[in-house]
Order: structure tokens, then sequence, then C-alpha cells
């Protein structure tokens, strides 16, 4: 159990207040479970209480509906229609700003005897009980009692915890080679107050305590002015899902002879009436997961390295389902079925050719380059590719483009030329020309299978390694294009029950 709402009486259209703060991992599914209870007394103990139903879903489809809104029927009652529940998700936002500060200084005290002062900031920001901890110092303006500092970037986070009223201390240092800075004085501010920008507010007395209680006519040590504050918001990948942006998952499975023949056990592709092949395994681990920011649900699946019905031809693009014009399933169980399917229909031939599967995906991607879609190919295959060359140039044309590519490596072959389309250690080239960022995410799925044979294990753990680059990789391109999320939806809000009284 991870927490409850508070209790609401007397009504049929609750709308609660409590809000949960949950850990979000766009690699893993994590399913939840809401129950509903009428209560009837003080008891802590749900089974003294009315179950009015349950809703099952994953974190995943809250964030990844339009607007992070998901509305569910509720269940658990046979029979009877349980009502239903609307969930909304919001990242937690306050602390992704930065700052973009400068000030500058007046008339400060002369600290040093031949020169000068030189003089440097410190800030701190308090903590809860009254202490301060440093969390940036400036760069030091030799011989000036009037300096302009650079300006420089600091994290909301680091400078106020993300509490804009919380003190913020700042002490003005004239340097010293030996490191024993003189204290000029100091003066506090908060974020709040900064954030009113250049203006009269913003124009600090720098005050030296032990100077003010010796001297009656002591005004300040000067003052330090802020020039400018410019705050900068980092976007993050569920703000583009919240503004709508969808993701396209295709798939894309290997039909080669080198699987072995689809009937007999030992094969890759065997169709084991008990549990799911490699292949399976692969295709529900990551399709679950991103099945759950595609609104349709409709996936492209393909096969390669087939002979086709009914006249033999060798395809190294073709459609699962044996409708070319329309090769969209209907869900992870859509694909699935379409792979059973096809096994049953082509001949397992070759070469391993991944170029036309990725350029098949490269022309829908290259068509909507404005950020409201982002395209996932997932190949799970079973060994050495033919044709290097052409894939990796097909990797460096798709660089550009909004999409990654995930391989999954099935059985027991070397991989070696997959770890090399895999640009985490030396960015893929063709041809003299680099790809723009790296889009290729290769894992062999032996290193998941896990030891005491718990398949929901092995494919928690492949999708989690899988998926994991997939936001980074989809921020590097809306980055590089300048593309910013589009606003979300206004919130929801439940409409205004009236209450109708008998006279």
């Amino acid at each position: 159990q991870f927490g409850r709402t508070e209790v609401i009486d007397n009504t049929l259209n609750p709308d609660f207040v409590r809000k949960f703060i949950m850990d979000y991992f766009f690699e893993e599914r994590e399913n939840l479970r809401f129950d509903f209870y009428d209560v009837d007394s003080k008891s802590p103990n749900l089974s003294k209480h009315d179950f009015l139903g349950q809703m099952f879903c994953t974190l995943g489809e809250i964030v990844g509906s339009q607007g992070s809104r998901l509305e569910k029927s509720i269940v658990g009652i046979p029979g009877k229609k349980c009502g239903t529940v609307i969930v909304t998700a919001e990242e937690l936002g306050c602390c992704r700003d930065s700052v973009l500060m400068q000030f500058c200084a007046n008339k400060l005290d002369k600290k040093d005897f031949f020169g000068k002062s030189d003089p440097f900031l410190v800030f701190h920001r308090s903590n809860e009980d009254g202490s301060f901890t440093i969390c940036h110092k400036t760069e030091v303006v030799k011989n000036t009692l009037n300096p302009v500092w650079q300006a420089f970037k600091i994290s909301v986070r680091a400078l106020c915890n993300g509490d804009y009223d919380r003190t913020i201390k700042v002490e003005v240092y004239d340097w010293d080679r030996d490191g024993s800075h003189d204290f000029i004085g100091e003066f506090t501010t908060s974020y709040r107050e900064l954030s009113r920008g250049q203006s009269q507010f913003n124009v600090y007395e720098v005050i030296n305590p032990k100077k003010k209680g010796k001297k009656k006519k002591y005004v300040n040590s000067g003052t330090v002015t802020l020039l400018s504050f410019l705050i900068e918001t980092e976007v993050s990948f569920l703000d583009y899902i919240k503004g709508g942006t969808q993701i396209n998952f295709t798939v894309a499975i290997d039909f080669t002879a080198s699987n072995g023949n689809p009937s007999q056990p030992t094969s890759l592709h065997y169709m084991n009436p008990y549990q799911l092949n490699a292949y399976g395994m692969a295709l529900k681990a990551v399709g679950e997961i991103i099945q759950d920011y595609d609104s349709d649900k409709m996936f492209p699946a393909l096969g390669f390295g087939a002979r086709l019905p009914p006249d033999g031809r060798v395809s190294h693009e073709f459609a699962l389902n044996g409708n070319p014009q329309n090769p969209y399933c209907h869900g992870i169980d859509g694909v699935m079925e379409a792979y059973y399917r096809s096994l049953k229909s082509v001949q397992l031939y070759g070469p391993t050719n991944f170029a036309p599967v990725i350029n098949h995906v490269a022309r829908y991607a290259a068509s909507v380059k404005d950020g409201s879609q982002y395209f996932v190919l997932l190949i799970v295959t079973d060994g050495v590719i033919s044709d290097m060359a052409q894939t990796k140039e097909s990797i460096v044309n798709a660089s550009k483009l909004p999409m990654s590519i995930i391989i999954v490596g099935v059985g027991p072959a070397e991989f070696d030329a997959m770890e090399e389309l895999d640009g985490d250690v030396v960015r893929i080239s063709s041809r003299g020309r680099f790809a723009e960022r790296d889009i290729v995410q290769f894992v062999p799925f032996r290193d998941y299978i896990d030891r005491s044979g718990n398949h929901v294990l092995s494919m928690a753990r492949l999708a989690k390694d899988v998926l994991a680059e997939i936001p980074e990789q989809f921020l590097s391109y809306m980055r590089v294009r300048g593309i910013k999320p589009s606003p979300a939806p206004p919130p929801y809000t439940p409409p205004i029950h009236v209450l109708q009284t008998q006279i």
C-alpha cells in the first residue's frame, strides 16, 4: 500500500485533494492499483469498510494519456457498474529551473593598505535548522571598489531548494593571496525578491555588523546591485509527452534461416504452446512499455530475410499481417498474433539485411520533423549483418530524424558488428560522415535471462536497459532542432453537480 486519500463525506462524485509523489521511470513498467472504499467508521482496517471497486493501470499509461489525464472504469464487483475514476499526473517542476544572474557593487570598503580591494561574493542558502550552506562563489575582480562580476548560472534547487521565500545570505570579501580573505560585509535576500529583476528593490546595503556596533555614524560598507535576472526552464521528456508528442513504435523481426526451423524446439522461432520464445519475449518486454505513449496503439510490424508466398520472392521489408498497404497491428498482442501467423506462411531464408527496415521507418520520420511524433524501431535478430555498409549509411542518415533504433540480439551468435552500430564508444560513421547523434541501442538478450527461469524478470530487465536511453535520445533531437514542447491542454475541471432541492 502506497497511500490513502482523505475521506470525503456523503458524495458519489468526490474530488480528492491529496497528491502522491512517486518516482517515475520511462524504462520500467510501474503497475498501479487503486482500491475504493466507502468508509463506515474510524477504523483504519479496510475490511471494516465497504469495497466499492478497483482500477488497474500503469504509471506510464497516466503520463502518456492526453494531458497526462487518464479516465478509466472502476471494476471488481461482478454485474455492477462501479463508476469511473480520473487520475492526473504532473511532473514536480519547480526545481527544474535555473537562473542566470549578474551583480555589481559600488563604493565597497577599501581593505588593502596599498591598493583598492579585490572583491568577490559568496552565496549561501539557508537550511531548515537555520544554518547556511555555501552554494556559489563569484570570481575575484582585482583592484576596484566598484566591481562588475560576470553573470553566472545556478539551479533554483541549489539556490533555495525550490523554496522561493527562503533566506539567501550573500557575503562580500576582499581576496588575499594567502587565503585570509577580509570580510567586507553581508546582506540577505530571497529568490522571490531577486526575481523582481533590476529595480530599486534589488539594491542592497552591505553591512559589517562589527563596524556597525563600533561606529555611531556607520551607514554601510558599500552597496551591491542586481543587474539582471533570467529564468531558464529545463524542459523534460514528460513536457513533450504532456504536450501531445506521440511515440510511434515499429517492430522488425529477423526471418533468416540461421534461426532454425520454427517447428523444431532448438529454433529461436520455435512456437512453444506453453511459453514465449526469445523473439516473443523481446517484443512483449519492450512493446508493453512503449505502447503507453502511443494513443492509437497501432504498430507497424515488419519481417525481413524470408521468402514470401505465393511465388517465393525474398523480401527484407514485408508486413507481418500480410497487408503491405496497411502493416499496422492493434496493440502488442496484435503484433504477436501477426508474428505467429507469418511463421506459418513464410519460408526462412536470408541474407540478414537491416537497411530496408531502417529506411522504411526513416521515410515516415522524415515526413514529420516538427516534434509532434518520434519513432522507435525495434529490430529483433539472431545474428550477423550482411549489409553492414548500407546499414551504417542508413543509421547516419536517420540520426538527423526523430527516431531511435533498438536492436535486441537473440541466440548464441557473436554480436561484434552490433556493438559497432551502438555508438556508445565510437560514434558511427559512413563514407566520412559521422552520425549527428547516437540513436542505436544494442543489447544481447542472453545477458538478461534470469538464471531461475523467471521470464517476467528477464523481460523487465531487458526493457529497463533497452529503453533507458530513449528519453535522452529524444531530447537530444528536440534540442538540436530547437523544438519546444507544445503547451499541455488545460487542466481538467470536474463538472459542477447541480443540487436539486424539493420544495
